[in-house]
This record gives C-alpha cells, sequence and structure tokens, in this order.
C-alpha cells in the first residue's frame, strides 16, 4: 500500500467493497493496433509525453451517495498508488438497499472519475497527483440532460477533433488533457451565462413593473431579484426541499384557471410569490389564505390569488413539501403603507388587482415561447450541485460560484449606460479563483501569524514558520497528519484566534473574497476540530461576553436563548461544517457593496452554503429538519464604502460616552436582528436601527463629525 495506515486509506477501506482494474492502455499496444491512427501516426513519437498508459478502474462503493470532496480522496488514493493515469469508475450502493455485503449489486449511481497529474520536479519518473474532476452520480436509469451531453462531449472523437483543432499531440498527455477540458467547468459557466444573458434580454423586454412609485427601480433589478430567488429555490429543489411538480407546466397548468403561456402571467402570480413569500418566508404551522380583511390586507405571509387556483387545497399540499427557511432574501419589498401615504410597492404581492397595475411577468418567461427557452427549461438543461467547487476539486455542474460570474457581469446592466462603462464605473470585474485564493491565503496567513508577545502556544507557532498554516488552508490533501503539525494548545490557539478575526470586504460584488474567507476558514476548523468541541466552547464564551458588554439589557433571556441555541446547533451538527459557517459568518465576516443588487447576490450565496450543510428530514412538525436562516442584511450592507466621514483634526471617531452607548446598542440590535425569524420581529429591528443610527449621527454632529 503506498499510504498504509492514514486516515485516507482507513476511509477508502471502510467505504469499498470491491476494485478492479478493467484494463490498461499502452503506447505498445496501440501501435499494435488499427487504434495507431487515431493517434500520432509516429509509434515512435506516440509515448513521448510524462504519461506512457491509461489506467481504466472500477469500484464498487457501499453507500449510496457520497459528497464531492469524498469522492475526490478515493480517486486520489487510488491514484497515489500507480505510475500512470487513472480514470475511475465508481458505481454506489442501490439507494433502497442497506450497506452490507450482500447488498444488491443493481441500481445505484455512477460516477466517473479523472485526476490531473504533473512531474515530479525532484523527481522526474514519478507524478504529482492534482486536482480531480467528476461527473458525479449518474443515474444509470434516468440519466440528466446534461450528464448524457458531457458524456457525448468525453467520446474519442470528439476529444480527438478538440486536439486537432488546438494544435495537441495525439498521445495519452494530449487524450489527458482533451478529456480535463470537456470537463472544465468554466467553459460550463461561460456557456450558461451566454444562455441565462440572453432570456434576461427578453425578459427586462417582456415583464412590466410598478413606474409610479416613489423609489422606481429599473427593470433590470427586478429581473436579476427573480433570478436570484429562483436560483435559490433551484438549488433547494436539489436538496429535494421543493415539490419538482411546481416547475412542471402541465402539472401547474391544471392547478391554474385559463392557463395561457403564451398571454398569461398567472404562474408567476399564483406560483412563484406564494412559493417565495407565504412559504418558504412563514413557519409550516402559520400559512394559509387570505381572508381578505383588513388585518391581512398587509400580510405577506399569507397565501394569496385563491380566485386564480383552480385546486387551492392541492397547491397548498405542494407547497406544504417545504421548509420555512427565513434569511430576508424572500422578504416581501412592499411597504405597509399606502402609496398615497409614500408606500411602495416593489413584488405587488396582493389580491388587489388595482394595487399591482403595470406588473406583470409572462408566463411564456418561464416555459418559452416561438424557440426561446424560459429560464426554467434553461434551469433543467444544466446540472446544479449544492457544493462551490475548489481548485483540487470540481463537479461537472453549476456550482453556487457561477453566481459570481454571472451576477457579476449581471450587475453592469442596472445601470441605464453601455454594460461595458457600467462595468467601469462600478467595478463589478469577475475576480478568477486563483486570484481569489492567493488574496484568501495571504491575508489569512498574515492575520493569523503569531505576533511576538504571544502566549507560548503561539510562540512556538512562530518558530515553526507559516508552513503549518499554510497546510491548513490546503484543498488538497484532506488527510495530513493534523498532530504532526499542531499540538493541542495551538490547536486550541489558533482557533481562538480564528474566533477573533473580523473580515469586512468594502466593494463585496457577488461575495467572491469573503466566500473564500469562509470556505477556507471552515477547512482549518475542521482539521483542528474535527468534532467542533472547541469551537462550541468558544462561542459558548464569547455568546456570554456579548452579554456582559451589553448596554441596558432589559431581557437577558436574550442571551440565555442564544446560548441554549448554541448548544442545539452542535448537539444536532456535532460532525458537520453547519456550525462552523454560521458562526463564521455571525462574528467574523462582512461586506459592503455601492449596489443594493449586488449585497443581495452575496447574501445568496452565503444563504446556499448555509443550506447545503442541513441534512433534511421527513419530520415536517421539525421544518423538515432545516434550521431557519440568518437574515444576513446585518453582515452584507449597501453602501458607498468610499464617502469619507468629516471630523475635526485629531479627532477619533467615537471618543464621547455616548457615542459608544450607542454604537454597543445598535450591535446588540443588529444582533437580535441576525436572529429573528418573523417579519414583526424583522420589522421592529429595523425600526430600531434607524431610530439608533439617527441617534447616533446627532451625537456625532453635536461632537463636530459632519458625514
Amino acid at each position: 500500500a503506498a499510504n498504509p495506515d492514514t486516515q485516507s486509506e482507513a476511509y477508502f477501506l471502510r467505504e469499498t467493497r470491491s476494485v478492479r482494474i478493467l484494463f490498461q492502455l499502452t503506447g505498445a499496444e496501440i501501435a499494435a493496433t488499427e487504434q495507431q491512427a487515431l493517434f500520432d501516426t509516429d509509434a515512435a513519437t506516440f509515448d513521448t509525453g510524462n504519461a506512457r498508459s491509461f489506467l481504466f478502474a472500477a469500484v464498487t462503493l457501499r453507500g449510496a451517495t457520497y459528497p464531492r470532496g469524498r469522492y475526490a480522496a478515493l480517486t486520489r488514493e487510488l491514484n497515489r498508488r500507480f505510475p500512470v493515469p487513472m480514470v475511475v469508475l465508481f458505481r454506489t450502493a442501490d439507494r433502497a438497499a442497506d450497506h452490507a455485503d450482500h447488498a444488491d449489486d443493481t441500481g445505484g449511481r455512477v460516477t466517473l472519475a479523472f485526476v490531473r497529474r504533473r512531474p515530479n520536479r525532484h523527481h522526474p519518473d514519478r507524478d504529482v497527483v492534482g486536482s480531480v474532476s467528476l461527473i458525479r452520480e449518474i443515474s444509470p436509469t434516468s440519466p440528466h440532460r446534461a450528464h448524457l451531453d458531457i458524456l457525448a462531449d468525453l467520446s474519442l472523437p470528439a476529444r480527438l477533433r478538440w486536439l486537432d483543432a488546438h494544435g495537441k499531440p495525439r498521445n495519452f498527455d494530449g487524450l489527458l488533457e482533451a478529456w480535463l477540458a470537456a470537463l472544465d467547468t468554466e467553459a460550463l459557466n461561460r456557456r450558461f451565462y451566454r444562455d441565462l444573458f440572453a432570456w434576461f434580454e427578453r425578459a427586462i423586454a417582456a415583464a412590466r413593473f410598478p413606474a409610479n412609485q416613489p423609489v422606481a427601480l429599473p427593470p433590470e433589478e427586478h429581473i436579476i431579484r427573480l433570478i436570484t430567488r429562483l436560483l435559490f429555490v433551484w438549488f433547494l429543489k436539489e436538496k429535494g426541499l421543493v415539490a419538482d411538480d411546481l416547475f412542471v407546466e402541465h402539472q401547474v397548468a391544471g392547478l391554474l384557471k385559463d392557463y395561457d403561456r403564451a398571454a398569461g402571467d398567472s404562474y408567476y402570480r399564483a406560483v412563484l410569490q406564494n412559493l417565495f413569500f407565504a412559504t418558504l418566508n412563514t413557519e409550516i404551522n402559520q400559512r394559509r389564505f387570505s381572508r381578505r380583511t383588513n388585518s391581512d390586507h398587509r400580510n405577506f405571509a399569507v397565501y394569496r390569488y385563491q380566485d386564480e387556483i383552480t385546486d387551492p387545497e392541492r397547491m397548498r399540499a405542494l407547497f406544504a413539501q417545504t421548509p420555512f427557511v427565513n434569511g430576508g432574501l424572500f422578504d416581501c419589498l412592499d411597504s405597509f403603507d399606502a402609496t398615497t401615504s409614500g408606500g411602495i410597492r416593489v413584488d405587488c404581492f396582493t389580491d388587489n388587482a388595482s394595487h399591482r397595475a403595470g406588473h406583470s411577468v409572462p408566463n411564456h418567461l418561464f416555459f418559452g415561447d416561438d424557440g426561446s427557452p424560459g429560464i426554467i427549461d434553461l434551469f433543467r438543461r444544466y446540472r446544479f450541485t449544492v457544493e462551490e467547487n475548489t481548485p483540487a476539486e470540481q463537479e461537472v455542474a453549476l456550482d453556487p460560484e457561477l453566481l459570481g460570474k454571472v451576477f457579476e457581469n449581471l450587475l453592469a446592466a442596472v445601470n441605464p449606460e453601455t454594460r461595458q462603462t457600467a462595468r467601469r464605473e462600478t467595478g463589478s470585474y469577475y475576480t478568477p479563483r486563483p486570484v481569489v485564493d492567493y488574496m484568501v491565503d495571504e491575508a489569512l496567513v498574515a492575520a493569523l501569524t503569531p505576533a511576538d508577545g504571544d502566549d507560548a502556544g503561539a510562540a512556538a507557532d512562530a518558530a515553526a514558520g507559516d508552513a503549518p498554516l499554510r497546510y491548513l488552508l490546503d484543498y488538497a490533501d484532506a488527510f495530513a497528519d493534523r498532530d504532526a503539525l499542531f499540538a493541542e494548545p495551538q490547536r486550541e490557539s489558533t482557533i481562538r484566534a480564528i474566533a477573533r478575526l473580523k473580515v469586512i470586504d468594502p466593494a463585496v460584488g457577488s461575495g467572491a473574497f469573503p466566500m473564500g474567507i469562509l470556505h477556507k476558514l471552515t477547512l482549518a476548523l475542521r482539521r483542528l476540530d474535527p468534532d467542533n468541541r472547541i469551537w462550541e466552547q468558544v462561542q459558548r464564551e464569547q455568546a456570554s461576553a456579548r452579554a456582559g458588554d451589553a448596554f441596558d439589557i432589559d431581557n437577558p433571556a436574550d442571551r440565555d436563548a442564544e446560548l441554549t441555541e448554541i448548544s442545539a446547533t452542535f448537539e444536532r451538527y456535532r460532525d458537520s461544517d453547519y456550525g462552523r459557517k454560521l458562526y463564521l459568518i455571525q462574528n467574523c465576516i462582512y461586506g459592503v457593496d455601492v449596489q443594493p443588487i449586488a449585497a443581495q447576490i452575496a447574501k445568496l450565496r452565503f444563504f446556499i452554503s448555509l443550506a447545503i450543510e442541513q441534512q433534511p428530514s421527513a419530520d415536517a412538525a421539525d421544518n423538515y429538519g432545516i434550521r431557519p436562516l440568518p437574515n444576513l442584511e446585518t453582515r452584507f450592507v449597501a453602501a458607498d464604502a468610499l464617502l469619507p466621514l468629516a471630523r475635526p483634526a485629531q479627532r477619533a471617531l467615537g471618543q464621547t460616552a455616548a457615542v459608544t452607548r450607542l454604537e454597543r446598542q445598535i450591535a446588540d440590535n443588529r444582533e437580535r436582528h441576525f436572529h429573528a425569524t418573523t417579519r414583526a420581529a424583522k420589522r421592529d429591528c429595523r425600526q430600531e436601527d434607524a431610530k439608533l443610527r439617527a441617534q447616533l449621527a446627532a451625537a456625532l454632529g453635536a461632537d463636530g463629525f459632519s458625514a
């Protein structure tokens, strides 16, 4: 064995039922067959690349499904044992069978794994095993259309055409490069963006939104907000948390009166708005149709448009399969005030037809018309994954990071000038992932490297240099020996240093940098503290400290509830990244952007990152096992970070007791807002925040400051 007694080998032995070498293809075999014509015609030069053959293996696994990282670890473990590239075909157990050795071999899912290899700089006769690319969990009986397209593109004729078009050699090195190019998620993302942008332009032309408002938003912003909401729902659907029938036209057509794809607009109102506002943003036991009374007139947590639905109970039954998620993404943006009193209508979620005049999103934008696909048709063409790809492993599917690439470009369209001008003015340029990873690594190593004068454990870390920290932030070796790099005191001191971090991106865009911070810190915590024992204790200490530092606490039970919530989180997600991510977001990560829609997109990525860590259950009384998401508008805000604050010479911000007291009251109120789950509680927190900020502005003004 190449890696005896390691965690990776133990995991490999535990999870595999069988490993079979299917065949090995060498240059000599190709030269001796008619296949030589497919490759370089000169047999003497065919195998002059680094790779001299391919090995194909089949692995039968015990489990029914695995996350991307586990497949990648198994692929690396196999490839490290052989000097030539290995293509691995994984087969999982039947989802209906148990994991015992006598489980039925039929059924299950198939995963195809390729690994990038490069010559070892110190040992040219050896390879370094690099990133892994996966086509994950293909259904043999009902494959996804996207999987069929990818497999067709992997065929030998298609890849040989790619080699010729790109001037690559027809040998094993070239063929591996051609296969990896077919699995390139960058190309997949570009194709998706082109399709989505074509739909985006049609939607701007076809949809109508209220114009005579105190605050009239451009149609581009309405459409981007619709895409963010619908994409999040699609990711939830991938986890089985939203009924697929809600996105099947012939199913919803039977539930809507006089459904007309070409001329109607009832799908957005009766299906999507009810799903967004009265389902995803409403607790399960409070869901009902509006009684059309004064008390329900501005109650955005009740179902509407009952007159347009043929079978309201069937519709409710479909909605009932979805948990309450909270988070703010599905807050209805209509105000409580009437328009005559300065109120605004953004979503126009109302049974009063006159109050939604000028608002229409046609059915054909969702299900297509005249050969142009709708957005739901578009989503069904692609395979989505809820795990963000990393430099070390990627699934050939659209991951949440695609939102960064898509929305960084769509944001430019909000500006009425030309898109190129808008991109230049707003700075909305997508930062490539390798650049983000470099920025994140360097920032975190600098922030976490112990300074002179720190405690003895930190001093020991400093003496060892930054190599242990860089290991923590390196995706490539998930099973390295943590104990050899970090003794117990160093592990705890590093975890506490992570908990003290404050990271802010003043031009957050779609959230690429803070999302990179979240991923790398989550990876570090997972390696340092696999069972979350130290991390939980640190969170309890921080919550208690906030209670002791807060001013004018009228209800100490709020902090007791927070401590109880921390215990419940780690009891449920002891071995999960959920508690790591939740408390990193709560305590460490912040973002600002001048464009409100950019802040919403950043929040969306963090919502998805939290949602994917939760394990659904079948218990509706337990909200299907889903914990409601926090309100991230307290962490990602729309503001101009470049506006200076004029202040008297040699004066520091917040010197007076009044300013200090108001700052702490605002922070405490925003902690309550972070956890609020009802519309009324969130509204109260927003009103309190506005009042306190006005008082803070007055206090600063009295101290000689001006905005």
